[in-house]
């Protein structure tokens, strides 16, 4: 069962002398889920308040996908699964890079628990480097090439407030890449109800 894994999951401690803050793995699974969100790791904020997203960038990644919080933080719904499931601490620009171990050890277990996913937005390049094979060296072209890999995954650059330089620099992400998979996750998500 799921929630005997979740449970497993949120007791994890295997990164535990390496994190700042301690070990507090966020996520959140059904198995009835049909949209899956890859991402990095929890900031400060979501560690706090144990909710994913629940921070400026997930703000951003709602306003992407015109999700209302009901919907995004129901997991019957939408799973929330990050490459790193603690906060990882503190770099020199920003937050560190998930950690290892999750990834491996957790994904492909909660991944078989999963049988209803449709969709997948991996979110920045870690889940985009886990994921894809054959993925071009930079975020931007792996981005641009999002077509390759859809409709089973979509390439998203991740929507913290720090990447906002990029955006600009790279109006046709908004403009164009956005709409469709915000039509695609509201077709799967309607095709539920």
């Amino acid at each position: 069962m799921i929630e005997t894994l979740l449970s497993e999951i949120r007791a994890c401690r295997v990164c535990e002398p390496y994190l700042e803050l301690g070990a507090n793995p966020i996520v959140q699974t059904h198995s009835s889920a049909k949209v899956l969100i890859i991402g990095q790791a929890p900031g400060t904020k979501v560690h706090r308040t144990c909710v994913p997203w629940n921070d400026p960038s997930g703000d951003r990644l709602r306003l992407w996908l015109e999700m209302d919080r009901n919907t995004f933080y129901d997991p019957t719904k939408v799973a929330i699964v990050p490459m790193g499931f603690c906060y990882p601490g503190k770099g020199k620009s920003g937050d560190l890079p998930p950690r290892k171990e999750c990834a491996p050890l957790w994904h492909k277990k909660l991944l078989k628990k999963l049988p209803n996913i449709e969709t997948t937005l991996l979110i920045g390049q870690y889940s985009q480097q886990y994921y894809l094979s054959n993925k071009p060296k930079t975020l931007t072209e792996t981005v641009q090439q999002w077509r390759n890999w859809a409709p089973t995954y979509y390439t998203l650059p991740h929507p913290s407030p720090r990447n906002t330089l990029w955006l600009k620099r790279n109006p046709w992400f908004e403009s164009d890449v956005v709409p469709h998979i915000r039509n695609q996750i509201a077709s799967i998500l309607s095709s539920s109800n």
